[in-house]
C-alpha cells in the first residue's frame, strides 16, 4: 500500500471536499502543510493577520456555498484566527482551520507557544478534533469537512508540526459526504398552522436567512394571506428582491415599516427566523414558528406552534391547506406605512448644507453607481446600518455584514475573500474608520494579490456607533475620539488609487471614479460625526437620556457638540 505524508493526506482530503482556497501565514510548524498545499491545486492567499484571514475564508465560503480552509502555524500563529472564526461560524459559513501544534514529545510541558488549542476552539466551531496519530488523519480532516459543510460552521483540525512530515499507509478511503435531504412537519403539524393561519386578521411573516431558496414560496404566502412581510437583516438579499409586500427590517436598526407590520399583527410566523431581541416581537399575538432546528424553537420569544421544517419544503406543502383571503385592509395601511418609510429614507439620501456629507447620502451614490451585481460588505457599527438600509437588493447583489457575532474590522478581509472567490464581480467594503484601523496591514494583502476590492472609509473620527451609544444612555461621549491618518494618502504608499472627500459635491465624481478604477482603490470621505442612528420607534425612555446627555455637555462646556447633533438630525 502507498505512503504519503500527513500533510500531503490532509491537504489532498480537503481539495477532494471542495477547498479551492486556504488562506494564512507560513510559518515553523505549518510548513509542511504550507509545502502540501504548494503541490496540490488549492491556491494559498499569503495574509498579514490570520485574524483577517479567516474573515476572509469566511466571506469567500459564505458566498460560494463551499469550503474554505485557513491554516497557522502553532501558538500566536493558530490563535489570531479565533476572532474571524467566531464571525465565520456565526455567519454559517463553511470553514476548516488547520491549527498546527508544537511537536507531540513537548505537548503537556507547557512548552514555548503551547497553547490548548482544542479547548479554546471548541467554542466556535462544530467540530475540532486532535489527529492523534497518522492513521487518523484522513478520517478526521473527511469528518471535519463533512461538518463543516452540512452543519454549516467552522470545523477544526489541530496537528503537530512534526506529524505533519510523518508518512503512513493512505488506509481507508475516507470522503466528504452532502446530502439534500427535504425536510417538512408532518402533517397533522402542518394543519394545526394553517388552522391558526387561516383564523388570522392580521397575519405577518417575519423571514429570516432561512427563507434563501424559497423567496418565490414566501411570495405566494403572502399574496394568498394579504400579509405584509418583515425580514432579519440577514435576510434582506433573499426577500428584499421582487417582493412587493416587503416592509423591510424590524429591530433598532431597522424601519419604520418593519417594525409597525410586526407590532400590528394578531398572527406572526416565523419562517427561518431566529431574531434575539425579544422587545421587537409582538406583545399579543399568536406566534407561530418553523425552524430546521429545533433547538431554535422558542427559544427568543414564547411561541404557541413551533415546528421543524425547511421553508422551501414546509410552505409548499403549506400553502395548498390555506384559504386565500380577500381582505385588503390591514395589507393596505401596511403598504401606506412602507411608502412613508421609503419617503423618509430617501430624504435622508440627500447632501447636507454647507457641503457636509451625510453618511446615508454617500451611501445612495453608492447604491447608485455600483454594479447589478456588486457585492458589499461593511463593518459593525454605522456602515453596517447605511448598507442594510440604503443599499438595495435586487436578487443578483449579495451583502454581508457583522449581524451575529457584531465585531469590527470585518468589511475589509471579508472583502478580500469574496473577491478572490469572485475575480469578475465588483466587491465594495464600506469600512468604518475604527473598523479599517484594526487590520490596516491586511491592504497589503489586496496589493500582493492583484484583488480589485473597492474600500469606502466612512471617517468621522470617531467610534460612531460607541459614541451614540453613550450618548442615547445620557452618558457623555468619551474614549471614542480618533486622530486618523488621510487613509487615501496610506493607501496610496501601499499601491493603491485612492482619493479622500470633505465637501458633498465632489463625492459623486469621486464614486464613480473610485468604480471605475480596475485595481484596488480606497475612497475616505469626511462623514458627519453628529449624524445618529435612528430607531424605528422612539422611546421616551432613549429622549430623555438623549436630553440628559445634552445637560450634561452644556454644562461640561461642550454647547457645540450639542447644537452640531441637533442640526445634523433634526433640521429640515
Amino acid at each position: 500500500m502507498a505512503r504519503k505524508k500527513v500533510a500531503d493526506i490532509i491537504v489532498e482530503t480537503l481539495q477532494q471536499a471542495g477547498v479551492k482556497r486556504c488562506y494564512g501565514i507560513a510559518g515553523d510548524t505549518l510548513n509542511h502543510i504550507t509545502d502540501a498545499v504548494r503541490r496540490s491545486e488549492i491556491e494559498w492567499i499569503h495574509m498579514r493577520h490570520e485574524e483577517a484571514g479567516a474573515m476572509a475564508a469566511g466571506g469567500d465560503a459564505l458566498l460560494s456555498g463551499e469550503l474554505a480552509a485557513c491554516a497557522g502555524a502553532c501558538g500566536p500563529g493558530s490563535l489570531h484566527f479565533i476572532n474571524g472564526l467566531f464571525e465565520a461560524h456565526r455567519n454559517r459559513a463553511p470553514v476548516v482551520l488547520i491549527a498546527t501544534q508544537i511537536a507531540t514529545s513537548e505537548l503537556g510541558m507547557d512548552f514555548p507557544q503551547e497553547v490548548d488549542l482544542e479547548t479554546i476552539y471548541k467554542t466556535c466551531s462544530h467540530f475540532c478534533q486532535p489527529i492523534h496519530s497518522p492513521a487518523q488523519a484522513r478520517r478526521v480532516t473527511a469528518l471535519a469537512a463533512q461538518t463543516a459543510l452540512n452543519r454549516h460552521g467552522v470545523a477544526v483540525i489541530i496537528v503537530s508540526g512534526d506529524m505533519a512530515n510523518m508518512e503512513v499507509d493512505e488506509g481507508l478511503p475516507f470522503s466528504v459526504h452532502r446530502p439534500q435531504p427535504v425536510l417538512r412537519p408532518s402533517d397533522a403539524e402542518l394543519d394545526a398552522v394553517a388552522e391558526r393561519l387561516n383564523a388570522g386578521k392580521r397575519v405577518v411573516l417575519y423571514c429570516g436567512s432561512g427563507c434563501e431558496g424559497a423567496e418565490r414560496e414566501v411570495v405566494a404566502l403572502a399574496d394568498k394571506l394579504k400579509a405584509p412581510v418583515a425580514h432579519t437583516s440577514r435576510a434582506k438579499d433573499f426577500i428584499e428582491p421582487d417582493n412587493p409586500y416587503n416592509m423591510g427590517m424590524t429591530g433598532i436598526i431597522g424601519v419604520e415599516s418593519g417594525f409597525r407590520a410586526i407590532d400590528a399583527c394578531d398572527t406572526l410566523l416565523l419562517l427561518g427566523a431566529d431574531f434575539a431581541w425579544s422587545q421587537f416581537y409582538p406583545n399579543e399575538a399568536t406566534l407561530i414558528q418553523v425552524d430546521n432546528d429545533a433547538t431554535h424553537l422558542g427559544r427568543r420569544h414564547p411561541v404557541d406552534l413551533g415546528v421543524v421544517g425547511d421553508i422551501k419544503a414546509t410552505l409548499d406543502a403549506l400553502l395548498p391547506r390555506l384559504q386565500a383571503r380577500e381582505d385588503h385592509a390591514f395589507l393596505r395601511n401596511s403598504l401606506k406605512h412602507r411608502e412613508h418609510t421609503l419617503k423618509q429614507l430617501a430624504e435622508q439620501e440627500q447632501p447636507g448644507k454647507d457641503g457636509l456629507i451625510h453618511p446615508q447620502y454617500l451611501t445612495h451614490l453608492i447604491d447608485l453607481h455600483a454594479s447589478e451585481d456588486a457585492a458589499f460588505t461593511a463593518d459593525g457599527g454605522s456602515p453596517m446600518v447605511w448598507l442594510l438600509r440604503h443599499i438595495h437588493s435586487n436578487g443578483k447583489r449579495r451583502t454581508l455584514t457583522s449581524l451575529v457575532h457584531g465585531t469590527m474590522a470585518n468589511a475589509m478581509p471579508s472583502a478580500l475573500g469574496i473577491q478572490k472567490a469572485f475575480p469578475q464581480r465588483q466587491v465594495i467594503a464600506l469600512c468604518g474608520d475604527g473598523g479599517i484601523a484594526m487590520l490596516l496591514g491586511d491592504l497589503l494583502t489586496a496589493i500582493q494579490e492583484k484583488l480589485p476590492v473597492k474600500l469606502v472609509v466612512y471617517d468621522n473620527s470617531s467610534l460612531g456607533f460607541v459614541e451614540m451609544e453613550q450618548k442615547v444612555d445620557g452618558l457623555l461621549d468619551s474614549y471614542t475620539d480618533l486622530l486618523n491618518p488621510d487613509f487615501a494618502k496610506v493607501a496610496e504608499a501601499v499601491g493603491f488609487h485612492a482619493r479622500r472627500v470633505e465637501q458633498a459635491d465632489e463625492l459623486e465624481d469621486a464614486v464613480r471614479e473610485l468604480l471605475a478604477q480596475p485595481g484596488p482603490a480606497l475612497l475616505d470621505v469626511k462623514v458627519n460625526r453628529y449624524e445618529l442612528v435612528m430607531p424605528p420607534k422612539i422611546e421616551p425612555g432613549q429622549v430623555l437620556h438623549t436630553a440628559l446627555y445634552s445637560a450634561k455637555a452644556v454644562l461640561a462646556g461642550r454647547g457645540g457638540d450639542v447644537e452640531k447633533l441637533l442640526r445634523s438630525n433634526f433640521e429640515d
